[in-house]
């Protein structure tokens, strides 16, 4: 079965590079102009369930894809994002270097303080996936959720160090869309199939059918 994985579209905190976490952020004016495109995304493909983080950013995001195809949202706890501890709502120029620096050097085995252990979120973000594909069978999912709890989870399924996903998937953009395959019974390994797709794209204006006026002697 397809998952479409998708990063909610874009909040204030995130334009301006702040870790929003756990944090309830509504979206920017922009972010609701990616949700609605991204709702234009999902119109040109088979969609037969949507389910997403129970974050006010992911499920504004959800909403116009479940408007315009008339499926309802199921919300996941465990599709949460990360909690980010003492980095939650700043940017990491705001916090101590010593601890940014050891952060980057291996953010599993040095996350923030305070903040969800990553080798646990990214276990339950695998397993929230796993178990959806387990209900879903044959169905293609639009499952929308957040940029570090995707990676991580990402890294889990396709049997890829944890403690590289800064590395391994540098960002998913918002309302990108990076599918996967799981087996039926959500156990075996998936198959990525596309990476960070943009939907943020606005659709062309058809070509005019307007006659053309003038003289053609």
């Amino acid at each position: 079965m397809t998952l479409l994985l998708t990063r909610h579209a874009e909040t204030v905190w995130h334009k301006e590079n702040r870790y929003a976490g756990t944090s309830d952020i509504d979206l920017t004016p922009h972010g609701v102009e990616q949700a609605g495109r991204l709702a234009e995304w999902v119109s040109t493909r088979r969609v037969d369930a949507i389910v997403c983080s129970p974050v006010r950013r992911a499920r504004q995001t959800a909403a116009p894809t479940a408007a315009a195809t008339g499926i309802a949202i199921e919300v996941d706890d465990e599709l949460r994002e990360v909690g980010f501890g003492i980095a939650e709502g700043r940017t990491l120029a705001e916090l101590d270097p010593d601890v940014v620096a050891r952060f980057r050097a291996d953010p599993v085995a040095a996350p923030f303080p305070g903040a969800e252990p990553p080798a646990v979120a990214a276990e339950r973000c695998a397993g929230a996936l796993r178990r959806i594909a387990g209900r879903h069978g044959d169905d293609t999912v639009l499952v929308v959720a957040h940029n570090t709890l995707l990676r991580l989870g990402l890294c889990v399924l396709l049997g890829l160090p944890v403690a590289r996903y800064r590395q391994v998937f540098p960002r998913l953009d918002n309302v990108a869309v990076t599918e996967i395959a799981l087996p039926h019974d959500g156990v075996g390994p998936a198959a990525l199939l596309s990476l960070n797709v943009p939907t943020d794209v606005p659709r062309k204006a058809p070509p005019s059918t307007q006659p053309l006026t003038g003289s053609c002697s």
